[in-house]
């Protein structure tokens, strides 16, 4: 089935948009409804209502196809195509109101994502892009940035808060920490939007789910930046970004903490 994506990104953006509003409406009064996969990891009324916003549309605008969300969405679909969503991706940021959260949707078939949005309310900031095309922020055109040297370079980081994996990204910290320009903690899809825009150099992202990373790896991906993971692919469990110039030496260093071979 033939895709027109560009008119599909609208209807994701419009959709994240309405979430968007929705969550800065009901911040000062959300409920938080309890945790899921340990103590860090918090679920509000907000969330889930955002997810049946997105989802609601998406099956209006695409009755056949497949649904992943964090809060519970599935659908198998029958058209090929599956959308993911992550309707709050930074819940811990946005309950607190310690720091930014965005809504995130990726388009896939074949494993493979196609379409990605990332949304950021607060900020009023889109981040698009479709395949064979170049990312976008707000509707203009945006690139990885070219750094000229590590110890100058902005790290991104971000991890699952739960205790295995804090453990492994102790030892992340500690190298990274003396070797790079700064290191900056935010939500696994505004890193990777962050690196997509030139705003940060290199990151890695540790222990999340495909909902967290689709749309933010396509958008990083689509920018030219060094995409890769286990065995030399991205994937939830781990994935690590950098600018070309910088990919060397950024692999070095990690592989020196046991977190690439």
């Amino acid at each position: 089935m033939n895709r027109d994506l560009e008119a599909l990104s609208h209807v994701a953006v419009d959709l994240a948009h309405q979430a968007g509003r929705l969550q800065l409406e009901r911040r000062a009064a959300l409920v938080v409804r309890g945790a899921k996969a340990h103590a860090n990891d918090l679920v509000s009324d907000v969330d889930l209502e955002s997810e049946r916003l997105l989802v609601d549309g998406l099956r209006h605008h695409c009755p056949d196809d497949g649904l992943l969300g964090e809060e519970g969405a599935k659908q198998a679909g029958t058209s090929g195509w599956t959308w993911v969503v992550d309707p709050l991706d930074g819940t811990r940021n946005y309950i607190s109101g310690t720091g930014p959260w965005s809504i995130s949707i990726a388009l896939r078939k074949d494993n493979a994502t196609r379409l990605a949005v990332v949304h950021d309310p607060a900020a009023r900031e889109t981040f698009t892009a479709v395949a064979e095309h170049a990312p976008r922020l707000n509707g203009h055109g945006i690139s990885a940035r070219r750094a000229v040297r590590l110890t100058e370079a902005l790290a991104g980081i971000c991890y699952n808060t739960s205790t295995a994996t804090k453990q492994r990204i102790g030892p992340v910290f500690a190298t990274l920490v003396p070797h790079v320009g700064d290191i900056r903690r935010l939500p696994a899809a505004l890193q990777l939007a962050y690196l997509a825009a030139g705003r940060l150099d290199v990151g890695v992202v540790l222990g999340t789910r495909l909902w967290d990373v689709a749309a933010g790896l396509f958008l990083a991906s689509q920018a030219g930046l060094v995409v890769t993971g286990p065995e030399g692919e991205a994937t939830p469990q781990l994935t690590v970004c950098a600018t070309p110039e910088l990919w060397e030496d950024f692999a070095a260093l990690l592989a020196s903490t046991g977190l690439l071979p």
